[in-house]
Parts: structure tokens; sequence; C-alpha cells
């Protein structure tokens, strides 16, 4: 029996491991964001891996451990406000009130973007995000289908669920989980909704384009889910934290 052990521990944590760094492969497309051009013309998103969870509260301990200079009493303030971890007991215990397989929150962007880099990954752009985030259970894009911007918008409206597991809500047609229905989630451009002009490649900005003028370059007006989420970013800085605000990563294909 002895002699089995290690082999058994090497199992158990391999598939530890598997689950850890699981990823869904998302095939290159276009699709015309509800934001970026007032031109409408579809944006182009090249293959790339996603995350199918979002990072949970077991799996930013872990990184917090090999990397103690992002734990709550050590971070700086230019990078995380006071709220970082703040549902945490401590700087490396999440507490028997916040669940290992939930999401983490309370995650500045230079946390997550950090988090991200050390996995050798990256955040998903807010393009990648979106294209990954339309696909209901069977269909690529299922932004017209009104049952599924409905249960978006119910979602919203729901207290707590950033307290759920990951892996609760249902499976896109990708294979990725808790794109809605669970928590808001960071972008590596998550504040280019603030950019004017006729793509987001300008650099003049315009700090109007939140709330009531953010609608002048919508695709579609009356995509409200949608726009709610992009309010919710166009309100961010890199260095805010919430409770219902979590992340996942992404990956470049070669």
């Amino acid at each position: 029996m002895k002699r089995f052990l290690p082999l058994f521990l090497f199992l158990i944590t391999a598939s530890l491991w598997s689950q850890v760094v699981k990823m869904a492969s998302i095939e290159r497309g276009t699709f015309v964001p509800l934001y970026g051009a007032t031109s409408k013309k579809p944006v182009q998103v090249d293959a790339f891996s996603m995350d199918i969870y979002p990072v949970t509260n077991a799996q930013f301990l872990e990184f917090l451990k090999k990397y103690p200079e992002n734990s709550r009493s050590r971070m700086k303030g230019i990078f995380a406000d006071k709220s970082y971890l703040s549902q945490w007991e401590s700087d490396f215990n999440y507490g028997s009130a916040n669940l290992s397989t939930a999401p983490v929150t309370n995650v500045s962007w230079f946390t997550a973007k950090k988090y991200c880099e050390c996995q050798g990954k990256r955040l998903p752009t807010m393009d990648e995000w979106e294209y990954v985030a339309m696909a209901d259970e069977k269909r690529i894009d299922a932004r017209t289908k009104e049952s599924f911007n409905n249960y978006i918008l119910s979602w919203y409206e729901k207290p707590k669920t950033y307290a759920n597991p990951v892996g609760q809500t249902f499976k896109n047609y990708w294979g990725v989980y808790d794109m809605h229905g669970l928590v808001w989630e960071w972008t590596a451009d998550f504040n280019s909704v603030f950019l004017s002009g006729e793509s987001r490649k300008d650099k003049d900005t315009d700090r109007n384009l939140f709330c009531g003028s953010g609608s002048v370059n919508a695709t579609d007006l009356m995509n409200y889910a949608a726009f709610m989420r992009y309010a919710f970013r166009g309100s961010l800085k890199a260095r805010f934290t919430t409770k219902n605000l979590g992340f996942r990563c992404a990956k470049d294909k070669k």
C-alpha cells in the first residue's frame, strides 16, 4: 500500500492542477460590440483561450502565498483601495464565511493583472470578454434573444451572487461558465469605453461617455444588459475594489 501512496498523491495533485488551469478554446470570429466605433463595423477577435471559471478564493490564496507582497497588509494604496480583500479574515485566510470555490472579489485591476501574469496568462480584452459573453448554451451570439437578456437583467437584481461557488451558472457555447450570473469581471482595457472619435485607437478621452452620453456610441440602444456592463466598467479606476467584482484570465494561442 505504501508504495502506491506516492502515485496516488501524484494523481490527486495532477487532477487538482488540471482543474486549476483548465481553459476553453475560443475560435477566431467577428462581432459588432455595443461600443467602440460610430461606423458600427465588426471587430475581429483572434483565437485565444479563456479560463472556464473566474479565479476563486482558494486559487488567489495560493497566489498570495507565492507572492506575499500582494497580501492585504502589504498592498500599497496606489495599487488597491482600502477595501482590497476586506471580506477576508486576514492576509492568508479567506475565513469560514467565504467559500474556497467562490470567486475572489474586492481585487483591484492591478492585482488581477499581476495574478494572470504570474500564471503565464493575461486579462482578457473587453472585446474578447464580450465576444465570449454574448453566447448562450447553443448560439455564439444570443444577444437578440429576449430570454437571454432577461436572464442577465434578472441577475443584476439578485443580491450576494458573488458568494456562490463558481460553475453554478449555465455552460455557454464555448464551454465557459459564469460570464453572467455570478460576478462582474475586470478586463485588460476596462476603461476603453471612455475613448472617443472613430475608434478606440484614438487617444482623446471623453469622460462624459459614462452614464447618459455613454449611449452615443452604442450599436444597440435597447441592449440595456450590455449597457450596464459598459457603464459599470466606465465608472472604475484601476485601484478600485468592490465586493461583486472578480476576474478570470486569458491566453494567446500560438
